[in-house]
């Protein structure tokens, strides 16, 4: 697996390096927003470790050039930033990143996360090749959406995420069920990531809009579409 890391401060640069190569893979670094994306265009990438505050070019508008780009939208994403805040956390999410973590940060909780979602981005092809809900169609070999027969772009995270409430459609999920059971592990930055992702496949699906209800103070349920 080779993984991208945009990253300006050497030490930490280097420092990630180290870990990922000890875990087995392979990394390249790019200290600058224009040469990360230039990279990410240009080879093949598993995933990315994407520092918020890049020279040249910064992370959110690195991560919404490549989840405009047909070719790398489905890359998983992880910012890496000094940024604390909520509203920096949301941002990211908002435009496809998959994951956060707030500097300073353990190397080993980063290559956790990172096991974790690529886990559940390469997980064994199911039994039941396709999940069908109303005019959404969902393919587990070749990792599409589509609805009403057009192509919609979705990012790893969201697709994990589509994939587990629709083989749970009926039940009513919590947020830290989601945060566990889809990202993998007990996500320290909080819940709110779970309602930005859902609110990110309600514009891009339109039949979730009504069919995945909110539980106030608790979670979400998929109820089945209504037939007109």
């Amino acid at each position: 697996m080779r993984i991208l890391i945009a990253e300006d401060d050497p030490d930490i640069a280097d420092l990630v390096a180290h870990y990922l190569h000890k875990s087995g893979w392979e990394t390249h670094i790019a200290p600058s927003g224009d040469k990360a994306l230039a990279y990410a265009r240009t080879h093949p990438v598993d995933l990315i470790i994407l520092d918020l505050m890049l020279p040249g070019m910064d992370g959110l508008d690195i991560c919404r050039a490549l989840r405009a780009d047909q070719a790398k939208a489905a890359v998983p994403i992880i910012m890496l930033t000094a940024r604390g805040d909520e509203a920096d956390r949301v941002a990211g999410l908002d435009i496809g990143a998959d994951d956060y973590v707030s500097k300073p940060f353990s190397p080993n909780e980063l290559v956790a996360r990172i096991r974790a979602l690529m886990r559940r981005s390469q997980r064994a092809t199911p039994q039941a090749k396709t999940l069908q809900f109303g005019p959404l169609v969902v393919d587990l070999v070749s990792h599409t959406v589509s609805y009403n027969g057009r192509d919609i772009k979705l990012t790893a995270k969201e697709f994990l995420l589509l994939q587990y409430l629709l083989e749970h459609k009926g039940r009513v999920l919590s947020r830290d069920i989601l945060l566990e059971d889809v990202w993998g592990y007990r996500y320290t930055g909080g819940t709110r990531t779970v309602d930005v992702h859902v609110r990110r496949l309600r514009e891009k699906l339109p039949v979730l809009v009504n069919a995945l209800v909110t539980i106030k103070q608790f979670g979400y349920k998929l109820e089945q579409p209504q037939v007109p």
